[in-house]
């Protein structure tokens, strides 16, 4: 996973309360099992309408997406978190998230950061600026850095924090007690021979 650490970057507003993950990627396109190629199918109904915040030229780009209350609820699909990060999102700002897709997004290298909803909606009309509102994420000092200079202070959970800033997903996470499965897997072969078909009980 792609160690998240200082991201600067223009911002996408997506002024939606409830946006459930059926509308983030659509059931039908949930049949693959690869984790890439789901960008092209993000929030495929609503980028049907040229309206569409996504589909303004001006945002496009931004990795950092700012949303409304409740984002991610629905469905515990990990699809979801994928198909943000395949578009190119590594952080999504919003007043509250739900559970699952909070923790999901964590495991893809996506930052979730909850703020007020009186701070979001100020982040919002920065980003309505386009190309003029560069904000900067900063996950060590944890630290969001408006365009006009600005900083805000978000709250991360220090165990994901240091997921993050380590490239650490699930798999990464077990990598690191190689040594100690190595060493339980020999003690086990000593110990219950037959399980590793060595040897049969009694024989």
């Amino acid at each position: 996973m792609q160690p998240f650490r200082k991201l600067t970057s223009t911002v996408q507003p997506l002024d939606r309360a409830n946006v459930d993950t059926d509308q983030i990627i659509p059931k039908q396109f949930l049949k693959r099992i690869e984790r890439s190629g789901y960008e092209d199918y993000l929030f495929f109904d609503w980028r049907k309408d040229p309206d569409f915040e996504l589909n303004h030229p001006r945002h496009k780009g931004a990795q950092i997406l700012v949303a409304g209350k409740n984002f991610g609820c629905g469905s515990s699909r990990e699809h979801a978190a994928w198909a943000l990060h395949n578009y190119g999102f590594r952080c999504v700002i919003a007043p509250s998230f739900a559970d699952i897709f909070y923790n999901n997004c964590f495991k893809n290298g996506i930052l979730p950061i909850a703020l007020p909803k009186e701070v979001c909606d100020e982040l919002m009309e920065d980003a309505e600026k386009g190309a003029n509102a560069v904000m900067t994420i900063d996950l060590e000092s944890q630290t969001i850095t408006r365009p006009d200079g600005e900083k805000v202070r978000f709250q991360v959970n220090a165990f994901r924090k240091h997921c993050l800033l380590n490239g650490l997903d699930d798999v990464g996470l077990t990598e690191q007690k190689e040594a100690d499965i190595a060493s339980y897997e020999e003690k086990a072969r000593l110990t219950r021979p037959w399980q590793f078909g060595m040897i049969r009980p009694g024989a």
